[in-house]
């Protein structure tokens, strides 16, 4: 058992120079022992962001329709259809832009915060090509011809938002650049959030006048409560709660060791972060049936809403480090507006547009079945697994000095411990906070096949600094939002053109998420320059015992030489 001499915080002199498996306890046990790990200034910045940019920035464009009745009339302009058509254009704008989730100093972003527009209209910086050999819109870094349609499409989206009445023409030509931008560069198609914004959008325009929007806007509300919580059914979320209450601001703070089975000496999820899960799961699951089965019930609907915007407000409050507050908001927004506000619209009515259903059984069914059982094939956005804490991800592994070859890519931003040097006060200040940056992925469930995979990567892990693979895609692709299959070995096939590291300089661990029902999750190592070293599938519930850090044999085999692993 700990000791109070042995409780964090530790000296950075401890912290740095200890071997890297204990090194990663010293750093789950700080994570887990800060009870309120966000700065206040920070927290402000984002409900100002949430606050004054998003809602406001909606209020703002709405204000533009016709018959507004002014501002401090909300109650007759708020829930109108123009208000959500305003709604899901702004939704689009927003996050291309890259005023989104991956916006700010919790996404590993200070100065510059953001990506996105300062990305998408440079030429010459980095993207992913659906093709990479298609003429005009392959290849792997940006053309004018990708700045002119990103530029043309914000355009289309702001004339729509500025418009007294929203039509299908308006909005039509978004709904066909977004998927040609996709084509162009897949980040940009993630970006749009075309699982859920752009399907919306696209249901607007094909029912047009028809009221028929109503019904299938529906579905995809519905579609999204579905999977998100089938996503749940693995041993992963438990571990997600119990990352997200103990990073909560208003989460009771006496509350918060509880989510560990044992502070400090066992930080795996308790019995109570796995009720929480179970519920929130079981919630996620009877918010669309219910909605469903109490339609046309006023008193019913209005309790069900409630649970609703309590269970996404829960979520939005306690700001999760992947920052999907807005889509919270807009899940709350367009459950009121869909389901309080219209409920006699049913959705079996899409049927009498037998295209649109066929578009909604695609994109609401077909699509996320498939990626929830083969997951390696399909972004966990587009198969709505949403903060499960099963995703897919990387780790880069690059030799101390090579970084230095990531300067001959055009971005907006640094790397995040270059971004840190000119915060810090010292180089001691920049290392600590690079090492603690780890906790998350640790602390995770799908951590644990790290535990494996990091020892078969490199001869000496001590000899490489460490990129989480999402900041690493934020800083070179522009956008990030959890997405692993942006930010693995297609980005570094992507990057080496430019970059030219050599064999053992750049090693990434690639993670594939957990199928649904499946019991292992899949790995590979792939060297930059010579391409997959090895592969292999961790069994997980052999994992459900371990800690978060490498102890016994996974401790063991940092120390063992792997010659295997050597350049």
């Amino acid at each position: 058992m700990s000791t109070s001499a042995d409780l964090p915080p530790y000296e950075p002199t401890r912290l740095l120079s200890a071997p890297f498996p204990e090194r990663i306890r010293l750093v789950c046990r700080t994570w887990a022992s800060q009870v309120a790990p966000t700065p206040k200034l920070v927290m402000a910045m984002y409900w100002a962001k949430y606050l004054a940019l998003y809602a406001g920035g909606w209020a703002f464009f709405v204000s533009f329709s016709a018959g507004y009745p002014g501002f401090a009339s909300p109650s007759e302009w708020a829930f109108t259809a123009a208000a959500f058509h305003k709604a899901v254009l702004w939704s689009i704008f927003y996050e291309l832009m890259g005023f989104g989730c991956g916006m700010g100093p919790m996404n590993a972003r200070f100065n510059p915060p953001l990506g996105g527009f300062l990305h998408f209209l440079r030429p010459g910086t980095t993207k992913l090509a659906l093709f990479p050999r298609l003429p005009l819109l392959g290849g792997n870094r940006r053309s004018w011809l990708d700045v002119a349609l990103y530029a043309a499409n914000q355009a289309f989206l702001l004339r729509a938002l500025l418009a007294p009445e929203v039509s299908a023409e308006l909005m039509l030509p978004s709904a066909l650049l977004i998927p040609l931008l996709g084509v162009a560069d897949t980040t940009l198609f993630l970006a749009a959030r075309a699982e859920h914004y752009w399907v919306a959008l696209v249901c607007l325009v094909v029912a047009g006048p028809n009221e028929l929007w109503l019904s299938a806007c529906k579905i995809v509300w519905c579609s999204i409560w579905f999977w998100a919580a089938t996503s749940k059914l693995n041993g992963h979320f438990p571990s997600v709660i119990m990352v997200m209450m103990n990073n909560g601001p208003f989460f009771p703070r006496w509350l918060k060791k509880r989510l560990f089975v044992s502070y400090p000496d066992d930080l795996r999820p308790s019995r109570m972060a796995a009720l929480i899960a179970h519920s929130g799961t079981f919630t996620e699951y009877m918010i669309p049936v219910a909605l469903l089965l109490v339609s046309g019930n006023p008193l019913l609907t209005v309790g069900v809403l409630l649970v609703m915007g309590s269970f996404h407000g829960y979520i939005a409050i306690n700001n999760p480090s992947g920052m999907p507050v807005e889509w919270n908001i807009l899940m709350i927004y367009g459950g009121i507006f869909l389901f309080g506000f219209n409920p006699e619209a049913s959705v079996l009515a899409v049927g009498q547009i037998p295209l649109l259903a066929a578009f909604l059984f695609f994109c609401g069914f077909a699509v996320p079945c498939y990626g929830n059982f083969v997951p390696s094939r399909v972004s966990f956005l587009l198969s709505m697994r949403y903060y499960a804490g099963n995703w897919a991800y990387n780790i880069w592994l690059v030799r101390k000095g090579s970084a230095a070859k990531l300067k001959k890519l055009r971005k907006a931003a640094g790397t995040f411990r270059e971004q840190l040097e000119k915060m810090l006060p010292n180089p001691t200040a920049v290392n600590v906070a690079v090492t603690l940056a780890m906790a998350s992925r640790f602390m995770h469930f799908e951590g644990r096949p790290l535990l494996e995979a990091l020892p078969r990567a490199v001869p000496d892990i001590d000899d490489y600094d460490w990129f989480e693979g999402e900041v690493f895609g934020g800083m070179v692709l522009g956008w990030n939002f959890g997405d692993g299959h942006l930010n693995g070995a297609r980005l570094a096939a992507a990057i080496q053109p430019q970059c030219g590291f050599e064999p053992g300089e750049v090693r990434i661990v690639s993670v594939e998420s957990q199928p649904l029902f499946g019991r292992t999750m899949q790995w590979r190592i792939t060297d930059a320059a010579s391409g997959e070293l090895a592969r292999g599938e961790t069994v997980l519930a052999a994992m459900r015992e371990q800690q978060p850090w490498p102890t016994g044999r996974y401790a063991e085999a940092f120390a063992r030489e792997r010659p295997a692993a050597s350049a």
